[in-house]
């Protein structure tokens, strides 16, 4: 089954933006969940985004350095099983 991923919540109400800073990954690439995708950055931390599940990297629809905000679409899976 087929899966976007995408920007989480950021947490803090003033953030209305984050940085894809980089992919860890490739398409075609195997994860397993918990491992990670991408580094997002915003203007106070860094942290990455872990795969939810087992799954296929299909294709990215961001680049590294993109722009982004909580729900815009990051990536696209297919679930393993």
């Amino acid at each position: 089954m087929r899966k976007i991923i995408e920007v989480p919540p950021l947490g803090e109400q003033k953030q209305t933006e984050t940085q894809l800073n980089l992919w860890y990954v490739r398409a075609g690439q195997e994860v397993k969940a918990g491992d990670d995708l991408a580094e997002l950055v915003t203007d106070k931390a860094a942290f990455s985004l872990p795969a939810p599940e087992d799954a296929r990297v299909l294709r990215f629809f961001v680049s590294e350095g993109a722009k982004v905000k909580a729900g815009d679409r990051l990536v696209e899976v297919e679930v393993s099983g």
